[in-house]
């Protein structure tokens, strides 16, 4: 998912700077982990490296397909206890990506759903009370447009892709974190 940044900005500078005019940054990698941790204490980095069996398990959890298995979550601490988890992603709307954050609580519940940057003309993009339904969402049959999730006029794309990419990161989240600290010997 952090390769996705990268091509982004070295697409932008091999094309001179050039972004159209609709194209938009809403907050930076660090705003954004300070909107998801307002008053921690710790920030720790955790990449996950998944397996054939475990990414087989959360394009099953998911409904969709995941590309790569590697993963970065953003561990929120305070007083050594954790708070939450922050994930960074990308998909391509139309023709052109949305970055987003994801936070996560430690449950595995959804706390926040955050566009950072968004290409496509602004009219695609949902509002915010739209991405406020996602708010203690868990990855269930719930978590889709029509169900769950209230369908959106004129952001169809751009709803459909955010649900995946939520169903996506809940399901590693799921399969990575959450079943990993149940595997932890003595931890029953």
């Amino acid at each position: 998912m952090g390769i996705f940044f990268g091509i982004i900005i070295f697409v932008t500078t091999l094309v001179g700077g050039w972004t159209p005019a609709y194209a938009k940054v809403y907050h930076t990698k660090e705003d954004a982990l300070k909107l998801a941790f307002p008053d921690i204490q710790e920030i720790e980095k955790k990449t996950v490296f998944l397996d054939e069996v475990q990414e087989k398990k959360i394009e099953e959890f998911a409904k969709t397909k995941i590309e790569g298995r590697v993963f970065t979550f953003y561990v929120g601490k305070k007083d050594s206890k954790v708070i939450g988890y922050a994930i960074f992603g990308s998909n391509v709307v139309r023709t052109k990506p949305e970055v987003y954050m994801a936070v996560i609580n430690p449950d595995g519940s959804l706390r926040l759903i955050e566009i950072l940057a968004f290409y496509e003309p602004e009219e695609y993009l949902p509002s915010k009370k739209w991405f406020r339904q996602f708010h203690n969402k868990t990855l269930d049959d719930d978590l889709w447009l029509k169900r769950g999730i209230n369908a959106i006029s004129g952001a169809t794309m751009s709803a459909n892709g955010i649900i995946r990419e939520v169903r996506k990161v809940l399901a590693v989240f799921k399969v990575a974190i959450l079943e990993e600290k149940d595997e932890i010997p003595g931890k029953r």
